[in-house]
């Protein structure tokens, strides 16, 4: 069975990315059996200069997209792409507009718990903020996330109240922009091909497909 690589540049802020997300298990669903997909969370930050305890979330959200109109329309279109993949998104819930570098350093630590660990925590991340309406840069809602994914509580609360790991952060967010990626989520197969936005199950679907067949025809030497 070929292994397909994903790296997914994401931010657990981006209503659009959390769509992604269950998109693409949808298709790693579909290939199961014939194809091995490996996933590695990537940052991104689409707020980057928000103060760590953030801000009112409906204003900045009005300020950015132009107008709460604009905002209402952007949201019902996503309630009822999100209901397709079992996303209840409950936007009136969300209250701020955290600042996310806290939230991607725990994504970072998960990781070396493996793949399954880190998605677990993206996945709570996700539903904390879009479903439940909670802080996810409030270190206390971080620490809950990080102890029912089975992390050690201890240890991740030792490494908030550090600076560890933000410069690394703030680097392959940089790192991201200079390879161009200007919007997410991106997913990079094989560190080559760049499916860029939130893609149809089908359009994911075939892209594993087809890269894993590839890679089948020129196995690495």
């Amino acid at each position: 069975m070929e292994t397909v690589n994903i790296d997914i540049v994401s931010d657990v802020v981006c209503p659009w990315c959390y769509l992604g997300k269950n998109r693409l298990e949808q298709a790693i669903a579909d290939v199961a059996g014939e194809i091995h997909v490996a996933i590695q969370w990537r940052p991104y930050q689409l707020n980057p200069d928000l103060p760590p305890e953030g801000v009112d979330h409906k204003r900045h959200l009005a300020a950015k997209l132009g107008g709460q109109a604009s905002v209402d329309q952007a949201h019902r279109m996503l309630e009822e792409l999100g209901q397709e993949v079992g996303i209840a998104f409950d936007f009136e819930a969300v209250k701020i507009s955290p600042n996310t570098l806290d939230a991607h350093r725990l994504i970072r630590w998960a990781a070396t718990s493996g793949d399954l660990a880190q998605t677990d925590v993206v996945r709570r991340l996700f539903k904390a903020n879009f479903e439940e309406g909670r802080n996810v840069g409030d270190h206390a809602v971080l620490l809950d996330i990080a102890e029912q994914a089975g992390l050690d509580r201890p240890v991740i609360a030792a490494l908030l109240a550090s600076d560890a790991d933000k410069d690394a952060v703030k680097q392959e967010v940089d790192m991201a922009r200079e390879m161009g990626v200007t919007g997410v989520p991106c997913f990079i197969i094989e560190q080559q091909y760049a499916v860029m936005g939130a893609q149809s199950v089908e359009t994911l679907t075939n892209a594993l497909r087809e890269i894993a067949q590839m890679k089948a025809a020129h196995p690495a030497h």
